[in-house]
């Protein structure tokens, strides 16, 4: 249950735009127009010899001092980058002549150390996985222990990069495979994570809704000496939605330029309520479904035992998956005729090579606006599913909602469309959003296994059969059933009920429920899952009287579109936005009256 009052620590993510920067010296308001051209000319810098770094530490030694967490005396490594990359005698190298100050070498050494960091695990599991890799049959040999199990689809990732480097190869059989060898250097892009430096390159303010980032900005694109970085005092926005949280910290923000220009990907930690897990006594289970984003579920242990009203809530996506769908097809269609183009274009004469890469341009560039368009979507899809499973689970008095476990989970049997559909649907995503806003209001979200979730009865335990085709499930023994997808959510919640005393929590992790236990859910005749709330559509109606035109004048006007939204119900949705940016947003221009159209007879 929640305790009074606000116990527990959470972070959290925004972003905001500059709408004013001045230099700090001397209080001359300086042009957001120039502020992206020196944030770039510092990007361009930090990310360069973050490059170079990453293709001089490209090599198996540096992966195995990452694996070992040890450096050549045999100390623990720092958890900073960049005093693990001081300690180790990793520096970046800048062009000749070019100063930069100290703090932004440690930028680029954390953002370096980092990415070795995360792909230490890949280069671990290579190891492992080419020593089972038959390069004749391209086939991997099964698993003796467990700890040489992965994911699957970790594993078929892996196994392309072992066909293709025993392509190069020519089959030459090696017995230890590392992923320097198989893959190229990793390309990241250009970003500045202030959190890595101190006050000496960034320091951040927030008064009110006002938060205030003076941070040090190169003046040319090749300082040469210490006076050519100056300070410069930027003011952004807070989103109004963080007015009244009782945030406790504010973070240094990462720097990216977009096509809009200077973001600022900002991170806060505010306080929420504690919540204890081991007493609840009432679950939400949520069912990722190949039709839908989602269906939840409820069950409520009783001393009778776990019991449940098999009734669920199917989220309704309002058509967004569809469009989704759609941006997806259009982005492999763009991406298989770049393909082919880039295979022409290789045996080209020249002047067809040119106008040829012009075309690939273009199709990339397109393939980038459907994959930022796919974004924005999936970001609303997300964090709409988590209120509305939030809400759900609020009203029921829940304190637990129990999530299927996204590493054991993969689509098959749906043929490749629909299972590549439902891969890359925003699951993880909506998990993010989900934990995110159910801490808010007490409410913890824990993974708990999927197996088996869809195919056995809640209550023997054996499987169910099929009488209504695929979204049906009947048990004749216990004589219940309904929606396949809410049935699953009972044998989730069930499973997060019966292991809510053997929580695994780690650093960085939701917490975890890893062996799925089994107890007799029975149908009851109470409702215990609440009435999810229908909204309808808005129906807009233009009722103004229009304005007599005069006698023979013919108008022909342009009736302007209403502003659409996302979510087009009743109580207008907030936008997910980025505030502060410069872009200045006009109330809609109301349409015209179709009477006002029409001729005089």
């Amino acid at each position: 249950m929640a305790d009074s009052g606000f116990t527990a620590l959470r972070q959290f993510s925004f972003t905001t735009r500059p709408y004013l920067a001045v230099d700090d010296a001397t209080g001359e308001p300086i042009g957001l127009d120039d502020v992206d051209v020196r944030v770039g000319w510092m990007l361009g810098l930090i990310s360069g010899a973050e490059a170079h770094l990453l293709s001089g530490l490209w090599q198996p030694a540096t992966f195995d001092v990452l694996a070992t967490g040890r450096d050549s005396h045999g100390r623990k490594l720092p958890r900073h980058g960049h005093v693990a990359a001081a300690r180790l005698g990793w520096t970046p190298h800048y062009p000749d002549g070019v100063y930069v100050p100290s703090r932004v070498t440690r930028v680029v050494t954390a953002q370096a150390v980092g990415t070795l960091r995360a792909l230490s695990y890949r280069d671990t599991a290579i190891t492992a996985l080419s020593a089972r890799f038959d390069p004749a049959t391209g086939r991997l040999a099964a698993p003796t222990t467990a700890a040489e199990y992965v994911p699957p689809g970790f594993a078929r990732g892996v196994v392309r990069q072992l066909k293709a480097h025993s392509a190069r190869t020519a089959g030459a059989a090696e017995e230890r495979l590392r992923i320097t060898d198989v893959q190229a250097p990793p390309r990241t892009s250009a970003m500045a994570r202030l959190s890595a430096a101190d006050r000496q390159l960034a320091h951040l303010t927030v008064t009110d809704a006002v938060m205030t980032l003076t941070v040090k900005l190169p003046t040319t694109p090749a300082p040469e000496g210490r006076a050519q970085w100056r300070r410069v005092r930027m003011t952004t926005a807070i989103p109004p939605h963080l007015h009244r949280r009782p945030i406790t910290e504010w973070h240094l923000p990462t720097l990216v330029l977009d096509h809009r220009g200077l973001l600022l990907r900002c991170a806060a930690t505010d306080a929420v309520p504690a919540v204890d897990v081991t007493s609840g006594t009432t679950a939400v289970g949520v069912d990722w479904s190949p039709s839908t984003l989602g269906a939840v579920a409820v069950a409520t242990q009783t001393p009778g035992g776990v019991v449940s009203d098999y009734r669920g809530f199917t989220y309704d996506d309002r058509g967004l998956g569809i469009k989704l769908a759609r941006l997806q097809a259009e982005g492999q269609l763009l991406h298989r005729k770049a393909a082919r183009l880039t295979q022409l274009a290789a045996t080209a004469p020249p002047e067809v090579r040119a106008q040829l890469d012009a075309k690939i341009a273009v199709l990339d560039g397109h393939r980038t606006a459907v994959g930022v368009k796919r974004g924005k979507i999936n970001r609303e899809l997300a964090f709409h599913f988590g209120r509305q499973v939030t809400d759900y689970a609020a009203v029921a008095g829940a304190t637990v909602i129990a999530v299927e476990d996204l590493t054991t989970l993969e689509t098959r049997g749906h043929g490749r469309v629909n299972n590549n559909r439902a891969a890359q649907s925003a699951r993880r995503k909506a998990v993010d959003a989900l934990t995110h806003t159910a801490a808010g209001v007490g409410v913890t979200v824990v993974s708990v296994p999927a197996r088996g979730s869809s195919a056995l009865c809640p209550g023997c335990d054996e499987p169910l059969a099929r009488p209504g085709g695929y979204h049906r499930a009947w048990c004749p023994r216990c004589r219940v059933g309904g929606n396949r997808d809410h049935v699953a959510g009972v044998n989730l919640a069930k499973r997060a009920l019966l292991g809510k005393n053997n929580v695994t929590r780690r650093r960085g992790q939701m917490p975890a429920i890893r062996v799925a236990e089994h107890a007799p859910v029975r149908q009851c005749r109470d409702k215990k899952s609440p009435t999810p709330s229908r909204p309808r559509h808005r129906r807009v109606r233009r009722s103004a009287p229009a304005a007599t035109p005069p006698v023979g004048v013919n108008q022909i006007k342009i009736v302007p579109a209403p502003q659409a939204s996302v979510w087009d119900t009743v109580e207008p949705a907030t936008p997910h936005g980025v505030t502060g940016s410069r872009e200045v947003h006009t109330s809609p221009t109301p349409a015209t009256s179709v009477v006002g159209r029409m001729r005089s007879m």
